[in-house]
């Protein structure tokens, strides 16, 4: 039986096609069901829906299930629909006729939607927090190879000179405006929906302002239209927020892949941490950086997936919005796993100093023989025709001493103020506040 069924048995084929994968897929939301329906029954309490010695059973109960799925001790039966099935049977057998109230004022509707709020929020602080790890490694390895040069280039070829202060750097500055990105889908996550039922509220007087202190967040979604609504626009503002720090780590493991290649050769790994081939013994493959570019990439395209799966839904539930999970859902440990392993290849990367010592790279001075000559006096149009000339010529004389000084340049980096602009993106989140409530609602 389904909470929902009442005298009609149900096809199988139809329940099968229904229910699909999200038995599976519902598993990640245990945790945030029980700590929305926490919440919920402390509301129905204060409105005088649910007793106190009702409140308290169901309380400890409710609690006592969160420890249970904790410690990886909670399934959802085969023969039930989803997770807040499995959640609502279990209260009930445990306690009886009160784990029957809890649903009161509340739609499977916007138990879900909390539910999906709650658990997007602990997904994005736990990428948030990868994002701080690697960013930390990033500035510390623009500092601690700042002086080695290596070449810049434009169109993939050779340029002007740049360093790894400056690559690294680039890369950790880009994880600055990426978290933006992810804290405008902080922001969206952080309403509270529960209390707009199936979507057009209820005759019962909530205290959905209640909820949403309980379960910490900043603000309610008012209006129960937009409430579900915002079902599918969450997870598309969401995705794109992920999609940002992919697109940054897909572009650092392509540079990767070009670094490591014999004919740049500017970077190593230990030979562990690299594969080889099943024929020519002298390889050392960077499949790690490029199976992070192709998971990257793929979830860049996830933003394009979800709204061309809501982009023609009108207002109001549909059936559609169940498979979303199925898309996001595994896109949060993909991102997690690059994040993380990004950050361990980098713990052991080696890099090769005095590249530019190479004559190859001579023609990487010109503009700063051509800036020379503008610093004694030499119109800027006239040095670079000289220099130009001298390179046709094949006279040109590198001057291979850098001296860049403003913000951000070879001898600049600024990595103090990136981590000032990454340390106040970070604090904006506010997952203090998230924390302190959620285990006060537990205890």
């Amino acid at each position: 039986m389904k909470i929902w069924q009442k005298n009609i048995d149900v096809d199988s084929f139809v329940e099968t096609f229904t229910v699909g994968n999200d038995r599976a897929m519902d598993l990640h939301l245990a945790m945030a069901d029980v700590l929305g329906s926490l919440a919920h029954t402390q509301m129905l309490n204060s409105i005088n829906l649910m007793s106190d010695a009702d409140l308290a059973v169901v309380q400890h109960e409710l609690k006592q299930i969160y420890q249970d799925i904790v410690a990886g001790d909670f399934t959802i039966e085969d023969s039930v629909e989803d997770v807040h099935s499995q959640i609502e049977m279990l209260l009930t057998q445990r306690v009886g006729e009160a784990g029957k109230k809890i649903h009161s004022g509340r739609s499977r509707n916007d138990q879900v939607l909390v539910d999906l709020k709650l658990y997007f929020r602990s997904e994005i602080q736990r990428l948030v927090e990868q994002t701080d790890t690697l960013f930390q490694k990033l500035i510390q390895l623009s500092e601690q190879y700042k002086q080695v040069l290596i070449p810049g280039y434009t169109h993939l070829q050779i340029a002007m000179p740049s360093s790894f202060g400056l690559w690294f750097g680039a890369y950790a500055e880009s994880l600055v405006d990426d978290l933006e990105m992810l804290k405008a889908a902080w922001k969206v996550c952080n309403k509270n929906p529960l209390g707009s039922a199936a979507g057009y509220g209820s005759s019962f007087p909530l205290n959905r302002k209640l909820t949403t202190e309980l379960l910490g967040f900043d603000d309610l979604n008012y209006n129960v239209v937009y409430a579900q609504m915002g079902r599918g626009k969450t997870e598309r503002i969401l995705a794109q927020g992920m999609s940002a720090i992919a697109a940054t780590l897909a572009k650092f493991a392509m540079d990767v892949c070009l670094f490591i290649n014999q004919n740049f050769g500017f970077i190593s790994f230990p030979a562990h941490l690299t594969t080889g081939s099943s024929i020519m013994p002298h390889k050392k493959n960077p499949d790690v950086f490029e199976l992070i570019r192709s998971r990257c990439n793929k979830i860049q395209a996830l933003p394009n997936e979800i709204a061309l799966m809501t982009t023609n839904l009108p207002s109001g539930y549909h059936r559609d919005l169940q498979l979303l999970k199925e898309n996001l859902f595994p896109a949060f440990q993909s991102l997690s796993d690059c994040l993380e392993i990004t950050a361990f290849m980098l713990a052991h990367i080696s890099v090769k100093e005095n590249i530019l010592d190479d004559p190859k790279y001579d023609y990487l001075f010109s503009v700063e023989v051509v800036n020379n000559a503008v610093l004694e006096g030499v119109p800027f149009r006239e040095a670079y025709r000289q220099i130009g000339l001298d390179i046709d010529n094949g006279t040109f004389q590198p001057s291979k001493e850098v001296h860049h000084t403003h913000e951000g340049s070879i001898g600049n980096l600024c990595n103090e103020e990136i981590s000032r602009m990454f340390n106040e993106v970070k604090a904006g989140f506010g997952f203090d506040k998230v924390e302190k409530a959620l285990d006060k609602l537990v205890k």
